[in-house]
């Protein structure tokens, strides 16, 4: 017996999608993070040689790495992401949601 599967097109934000009130802020976080994971990889640095080289704590690298992102603001995300000589930039839109204004991050590299 076969079911037919509804496709669903998300927003491009699955916090979004998901209803987190702060959605926006956590995907921002999460593409930050996941740039500095990148980095790290690049450089095969452990969490205690980017501590050596950044002067961010190991632990926060740890916390980085298993994407727990809730003591992080934005811009220490991107100061750490300065550290490993990665410079962010951001083109931002704002547009009128069905609920209210949200602000949409179109291209962070």
């Amino acid at each position: 017996m076969r079911k037919k599967l509804e496709l669903v097109h998300g927003s491009g934000n699955v916090f979004r999608d998901l209803g987190h009130p702060n959605a926006d802020v956590e995907q921002i976080k999460a593409i930050l993070a996941a740039q500095i994971i990148i980095a790290l990889d690049a450089r095969k640095l452990t969490v205690r040689a980017a501590k050596e080289l950044t002067g961010v704590a190991a632990a926060d690298f740890s916390r980085i790495r298993r994407v727990k992102l809730d003591r992080f603001t934005i811009d220490r995300l991107v100061a750490i992401l300065n550290k490993l000589d990665r410079r962010v930039n951001v083109s931002v839109s704002v547009r009128r949601s069905h609920k209210s204004n949200v602000l949409l991050v179109q291209n962070v590299r």
